[in-house]
Parts: structure tokens; sequence; C-alpha cells
């Protein structure tokens, strides 16, 4: 019963639409403004004046074999009003996800919670995220909160418990972290951890698994991220073979060209941010999943800084079935670079 009255509070336009619903009106909510100042460790918790928020952490992994995994843990908040309180009147609505990939299987789980009675929620200090039984939470004994974390999650399935350690600072997307998402100037507050090691165990229908990788973490909010003709995104995380990383994302639009943005991190951690056209993402085969025809494999293009590659799915059926259902997998890459990252396509529905 609790789980059918938080699906009918997650009934809002954001769910009603997927993730075209990210371009809906923010009337009432906070909007990202230029030239942002962030204040740790209060911005690594929760800000519920605006509408929607994410935790949201992908780590490539192996085991002692050589063999490849990679898991996804996210927690998304939304708000119906930009308020909060300690009790069922609490309009913040929490959404978990988590997901394993190995090359022959993918298991995806989700759960649904209420802020204000304790079912889920954010806590900034000392830094702990969750929904029932999932945690994502600091470790560090001093420092920024990011700094070390443990994360939790299981499924019907599958399950993993993870401990992440960070080797580099935190970076700051397109202006300062002010990350502009479409011609019409609709933004996000957008930083990042890509800079985690990480070792644990992974528990799956065979047994269990002790696995070491790195991990990237974003942290996102806005309250209208999407302009109304922009239906999707495939978004990209790769780890350059010098220590170098990358994201890149393509916004997809039902009356113009994709919408495009990229952020070269180097192994030090210093940024640069490339505005729209900069990058190329062009999809080069598809994959049935479920009978929906799905980009799986992609050249990325980024003349700025030499890079040309082809990326491959380590499974491409990496279709994550829950209420936003779109694709969620680890990759590799080769061409003038080789390496691992992960890929996100939304909007494939």
């Amino acid at each position: 019963m609790i789980r059918f009255l938080l699906a009918l509070l997650l009934a809002t336009p954001l769910h009603a639409q997927g993730f075209a619903g990210l371009g809906t009106t923010a009337d009432g909510f906070a909007v990202p403004e230029p030239d942002p100042i962030f204040a740790f460790p209060q911005d690594h918790g929760p800000h519920p004046d605006y509408r929607i928020e994410w935790w949201y952490l992908t780590a490539t992994l192996q085991s002692a074999d050589g063999t490849d995994y990679g898991i996804q843990w996210t927690l998304f908040r939304s708000a119906l009003a930009p308020q909060t309180s300690a009790d069922w009147t609490s309009p913040q609505i929490f959404m978990g996800h988590a997901g394993l990939t190995t090359a022959d299987a993918h298991f995806s789980a989700e759960r649904l919670g209420r802020g204000g009675i304790g079912q889920a929620g954010v806590t900034a200090d000392p830094f702990r995220a969750y929904i029932d039984d999932w945690e994502m939470v600091s470790t560090a004994q001093d420092g920024n909160a990011y700094d070390a974390l443990s994360l939790t999650a299981r499924g019907a399935a599958f399950a993993y418990d993870l401990a992440l350690q960070a080797t580099g600072p935190l970076i700051f997307h397109g202006d300062a972290g002010y990350s502009v998402k479409s011609a019409q100037g609709q933004a996000s507050y957008y930083y990042s951890q890509p800079f985690y090691s990480v070792s644990g165990t992974l528990t799956l229908p065979s047994g269990p698994v002790e696995v070491t990788g790195n991990a990237w973490l974003d942290r996102e909010w806005s309250s209208q991220p999407l302009s109304e003709t922009q239906n999707g995104w495939d978004w990209f995380s790769l780890q350059l073979p010098d220590g170098a990383r990358l994201m890149a994302f393509a916004l997809r639009d039902t009356t113009d060209m994709p919408f495009t943005s990229a952020t070269y991190i180097a192994p030090d951690g210093t940024t640069q941010a490339y505005g729209d056209g900069a990058i190329t993402l062009t999809p080069l085969s598809t994959t049935d999943v479920g009978g929906r025809e799905i980009p799986t494999e992609w050249r990325v293009e980024f003349p700025d800084r030499g890079i040309d590659i082809t990326t491959s799915p380590l499974n491409p059926q990496s279709w994550m079935d829950t209420s936003f259902p779109y694709w969620e997998g680890p990759i590799t890459f080769t061409g003038t670079h080789a390496g691992r990252g992960y890929l996100e396509m939304t909007g494939y529905e």
C-alpha cells in the first residue's frame, strides 16, 4: 500500500512525461543562477527549494581474474512543493535506483520513499544519503565529506558493499558549477567527484565476488534543467589512459540539433569546460532492448583534445527497468585513446 501511495505522489508532470518532464515550468521553485557560490558540507546535502536533485554514482570494477563489472547507485529527490517537514506532510519524494552489470546479465532495483518520516533522505553533516537499507555514507575522518564513502544496495538477485576513497579533488562543470543545458539557457548546478578508487564485494546469484576499480559521483540540482522540446540525453564519463577524465553529454531536441557540453579533467583535477558544438557524439549501431532500438555503440569526436574514439558496451542489454526506464551501463573505448567509462541514455521509452 505504501508503494502504491508513493507511486501516486510521483505522478506529477515530471513523472507523467518521463525525462521530457524535466522541461516543465519551475513555478514556485528556485532556479540556478550564474556565478554560484558553493558552501560545503551544506551543498552535499539536499536543496528542497529546488524541484529536482540527485546523488549519482557509477563504478567500473574488476575481479582478481580480470572479469569486468559495473554498478550504479542513485538517489533522486523530487519535490511537490519547495518546502520540507518532518512528518507525512513533507512534499519531498525520494526514488532510489541500483544496478549491477556483467557481460551476461544486468540487474536493476528501485525503491520509493517519502521524506520527513525517516524512510529516505539526505543529511549534509555528517553526510548520509539513504532510502530504506540502501546507503551512501561518508567515512572520511576529516576534510571533505566525499573524500571517503561506503556504499550499499541490494535487489532481488544482487547486492553490493563497496568502499570508496577519493584520489583527487571535486570538480565543477560548466562555468564554475553552472551547467547550461539548452540554447534557451536552462541550467543546473553540477559538480562531481570523478577520482574514486573502489574496493569491496558484489553479491551475484553465483555468489560473492571481490572487486576493485574506479568510481564517479555526480551531484546535480535544478528546477527546470531541460527546455520544453528536449526529450532525453546521452551522457558519457570516460577514464583516459593518462589518468585524465572526460564528461560529455548531448541533450536531444525534437526541433533542433542536440545541445552538447563537455568537461575535460586533467589528472591533477584542473578542468576546461567546453560549450555547445565542441564535441560530437554519433551513434554507430543499435541494439534491440525489449523492443526498443537503443544506440549502444558510439563515436566520440573531440578535436580540441585530439580524441576520436569508438565506445562499446560491456552488456548491450543494460536496461534499467524502473519507473523512469533508461539504459545505463559500463563501456570500453578504443581509437586515439583506450579506456573504460559509463554511458547513460534516457528518453528511449
